[in-house]
């Protein structure tokens, strides 16, 4: 639709007025050695809602940052939801979409049940779950459900692919594990899983890690962005940056070979916690 297009280019040029958003994100690579030499955008509409002489769209931005560091150059792409009103031929209310939160994360759970044993030890295949991380990050993947807040579910997904074991049906205060109507809170919540990853003595455990530079691909980050105990997100690491340091994918906001501080949300506060977690037995 061209008329988002030149909406997105108006926009744009106000967004990057804004040191919650542009400044942040350049800081980033700034801080990294590294500088954003071209920035392009897309839209596609998702919904249209027609009321009178007002029309509804709602549309995603899809964000392609090219980054050179250390004259490697690599692409970072993030999937942003917006929304506006045309009314008389006029756009307004031109605005990002909030997510709401999924029901699942009214439970959270902060240790679980050890129950049956499974094997202790598994072979974590990381390239699998890196490979699917890459294929989903932008799209979901008709076996699983889809959850409005979707991080911890894309990441349980990939953890899967990489052929991590699953126990604990029918119960979800314990284990980790999907089923066809229902799912463990781990699964799905992130402040479970990462308290899962902490506690666990079988199946899925995540040793913790000081740094994380300190992390490979496969391995995950947890996020506390306000500080409170309370933990909001969890990316996957795909790949690293010329310095060595973490790129992840993740899901709600669509993002791949995103930078693993997240400086640049919206959801960033100075009080951020991060935990760092390796996967498997390496």
């Amino acid at each position: 639709m061209e008329k988002i297009r030149e909406l997105w280019i108006d926009f744009f040029h106000e967004k990057r007025q804004e040191e919650n958003w542009w400044s942040r994100k350049e800081k980033i690579w700034e801080k990294r050695n590294a500088e954003i030499i071209r920035v392009e955008g897309r839209g596609k509409v998702f919904r249209k809602l027609v009321y009178d002489n007002e029309i509804f769209y709602h549309y995603f931005m899809h964000l392609t940052y090219v980054i050179k560091q250390k004259q490697k150059i690599h692409i970072e792409e993030q999937m942003i939801p917006y929304r506006f009103r045309l009314v008389d031929g006029m756009i307004k209310d031109h605005e990002e979409i909030e997510r709401m939160e999924d029901e699942v994360r009214q439970d959270p759970v902060d240790s679980y049940e050890i129950g049956e044993q499974i094997s202790d030890r598994f072979k974590y295949n990381r390239l699998a779950a890196v490979q699917y991380a890459e294929a989903w990050w932008n799209s979901y993947n008709p076996a699983y459900r889809v959850f409005d807040v979707d991080c911890t579910n894309y990441i349980s997904q990939c953890l899967r692919a990489g052929g991590v074991p699953m126990w604990g049906e029918p119960v979800r205060e314990r284990g980790w594990w999907y089923g066809s109507n229902t799912w463990s809170f781990s699964w799905a919540v992130a402040h479970s899983l990462r308290w899962y990853l902490s506690g666990s003595k079988q199946g899925l455990k995540g040793k913790e890690m000081e740094r994380a530079d300190q992390l490979i691909p496969g391995d995950i980050i947890c996020y506390d962005f306000q500080g409170d105990g309370r933990w909001d997100h969890n990316t996957i690491v795909v790949a690293k940056d010329a310095e060595g340091m973490p790129l992840v994918n993740a899901h709600t906001d669509n993002s791949r070979h995103r930078y693993w501080s997240y400086e640049d949300s919206t959801a960033y506060t100075p009080n951020i916690n991060y935990k760092f977690f390796r996967i498997g037995d390496d």
